[in-house]
């Protein structure tokens, strides 16, 4: 298993001390290959960095993702793209689920 972590800063703006970092596993289950990959709180304007970086996260893994911005939300929204062109977006509740799954 691939280990993805990042320490995503959507908004620049102090955290309360009850905030807690978000983890969860994304399984791509698609036939390509994850590029890019971005998070943003459904209520922020935009995407952010790609918090791959220069990471892949090839057909058929996963890994473990980190989402440490101090944001006191549940609710985040993603974008997936891929190696081929293709561009995925969802919204999930990353405080109820363990686990994330890209598929075509």
């Amino acid at each position: 298993m691939r280990l993805i972590s990042t320490a995503v800063a959507l908004i620049l703006t102090a955290a309360p001390a009850f905030a807690e970092d978000l983890l969860f596993d994304l399984a791509n289950n698609s036939s390509a290959n994850l590029q890019e990959f971005y998070v943003s709180a459904a209520e922020a304007d935009d995407w952010g960095d790609d918090i791959l970086g220069m990471d892949l996260l090839n057909a058929g893994e996963s890994g473990a993702v980190t989402i440490a911005d101090g944001m006191e939300t549940c609710t985040y929204d993603m974008r997936f793209v891929m190696d081929n062109g293709v561009t995925i977006e969802g919204t999930a509740d990353l405080c109820e689920t363990e686990s994330f799954t890209i598929t075509d």
